[in-house]
């Protein structure tokens, strides 16, 4: 007696079909499983045997073979217990096997057969569509994160008992349905903005193109300054994320299971600020079992890295291919995994390790030995990543004390919004949306500049020593300043303001 169930399992953040074949034969009771499970779906024979005896059928007392296809690579979690109990039923003759053929089924099983959440249901039903499935068979917990994928039925059920009834027609079950405009219109409002932000006029304006072109950034100021509160509403700044993002992004929580009950998509942009503490498995992604790292689930919003000398130097260093590539790559012995990486890297640093380093307020107590070990911890080629450099003086009583009312995220978020527009309208032939992610053939296209920012450009290179990759950046920030005043070609005074954002290449602002 020979059975096959469609399952699903998830490389990356991509799922790809696994036909789960059942065989029994007559023999001394056993229950072997291939295909290159882990220790978790071994132990499904066990969670998979009380499952069908408690729901009131047989088990068979045979010998019984669960292959899993493709055999060639390594299964892990819980999600095939409901496929193998039905191919179990289904080889017995309770369930019909032609209704198995038209789902893809995933699911963990309770001992008293109770389906419960597995992870990774949004790639599934992704594939489930690409793949002309009718559709799907969830449990109850992720059916609104399936069903956000337009084109597929999804079916979720609470018990194994009733999904047989199901199956034998004796119980009719509707599908899950979700108005995903309903979901980005129930997204929570910012509940921090940037009008809670006394004084830093030129951060604020900083922060600003950083947002409205993607641009990296980093800020250098003295403790108390505000680097941290700054960076919090950088996020409140942000185009609202698209439905394509937020499929993206939704991906690798749904594959490390991080979302919330019930809930179907992630609507706001993302806002990482790992601890310093981390590992490079951590930050990137990797382990034994590889793993989505924060950027990772920093794709499509914001990782801010918090005392950004205080990270360990190889966690910091392979921050540069995401950078720039935009993904991750994690190869094993047996296999390479690609995980999305396309973020808005903003960093904080104080000038020294008392902080207090060019603060007319107070007294540095540092060496120019620590300074040049402290500022050192951060790579030349990973500064030269980062476009904007900021400098963020401590506030001044005079700003704390001001009654008047600041710039809010809504009217900053308004002409950014702008400038992407014009982003995308030039960018509507390319696969990028943002002038940071312009390539050299694209800046020489859209980055046109006059006699006087030529003598500019000369100028700063000649005194700052800029690198090639820090020179094409200039060029990027000045494109979208232009951009923020709706101008169709790059002046002199957006090279200069440009310029004036790579303060950490100037030899004057080390010592």
């Amino acid at each position: 007696m020979l059975s096959r169930v469609f399952s699903s399992a998830v490389l990356g953040v991509d799922a790809y079909t696994v036909e789960v074949e059942v065989d029994i034969r007559r023999g001394l009771p056993t229950f072997a499983t291939v295909g290159l499970p882990e220790a978790a779906v071994k132990e499904s024979k066990d969670r998979v045997k009380s499952a069908i005896s408690n729901s009131g059928y047989r088990f068979p007392d045979d010998r019984i073979t669960v292959n899993l296809a493709p055999a060639d690579i390594k299964k892990e979690g819980t999600g095939f217990d409901l496929p193998i109990a039905l191919g179990i039923l289904a080889a017995t003759g309770v369930v019909p096997q032609n209704r198995l053929s038209e789902y893809l089924i995933l699911g963990e099983l309770s001992l008293d057969g109770r389906i419960k959440a597995v992870r990774g249901s949004l790639p599934v039903a992704l594939l489930a569509r690409n793949s002309n499935f009718r559709g799907m068979i969830l449990p109850r917990e992720n059916a609104r994160e399936a069903a956000v994928v337009d084109g597929v039925e999804v079916l979720s059920v609470p018990t194994l008992g009733e999904l047989v009834e199901f199956l034998c027609g004796l119980r009719l079950i509707q599908p899950e349905s979700v108005d995903v405009q309903t979901i980005f219109q129930e997204a929570h409002p910012d509940e921090i903005d940037f009008c809670e932000v006394k004084g830093q006029e030129h951060v604020k304006r900083a922060l600003e193109v950083a947002a409205a072109g993607g641009h990296n950034v980093i800020m250098i100021g003295p403790p108390g300054a505000g680097k941290t509160m700054l960076a919090k509403r950088l996020a409140t700044v942000l185009a609202p994320i698209t439905f394509e993002e937020a499929i993206e992004t939704t991906k690798v929580y749904s594959v490390l299971g991080m979302l919330r009950e019930s809930q179907a998509l992630i609507t706001n942009r993302p806002f990482r600020s790992p601890h310093h503490t981390i590992s490079d498995a951590g930050l990137v992604g990797g382990g034994h079992i590889p793993r989505p790292g924060e950027v990772s689930l920093a794709h499509n919003g914001v990782l801010f890295l918090d005392e950004l000398p205080e990270f360990k130097k190889n966690v910091l260093e392979v921050l540069r291919q995401p950078m720039e590539d935009g993904y991750v790559t994690i190869a094993r012995a047996l296999t390479s995994i690609t995980y999305p990486a396309r973020f808005m890297l903003v960093a904080a640093m104080n000038p020294c390790p008392c902080g207090y380093f060019s603060d007319p307020n107070h007294e540095c107590t540092c060496t120019y030995t620590k300074i040049h070990r402290y500022r050192s911890k951060v790579s030349g080629p990973l500064m030269d990543r980062i476009d904007i450099h900021v400098e963020v003086p401590a506030v001044r009583y005079k700003d704390l004390a001001s009654q008047n009312d600041a710039e809010t995220s809504a009217d900053i978020r308004e002409r950014m919004n702008r400038a992407r527009a014009i982003q995308s309208k030039r960018l509507k032939l390319t696969r990028i949306h943002c002038n940071a992610q312009m390539n050299n053939r694209q800046i020489k296209r859209y980055c046109p500049v006059d006699g006087d920012s030529h003598a500019l450009l000369e100028a700063a290179i000649d005194k700052l020593g800029l690198s090639a990759r820090g020179f094409t950046r200039i060029l990027r920030i000045a494109r979208t300043i232009a951009d923020l005043e709706q101008a169709a070609d790059i002046a002199a005074h957006h090279v200069s303001e440009a310029i004036q954002y790579r303060s950490l290449d100037r030899s004057t602002s080390f010592v």
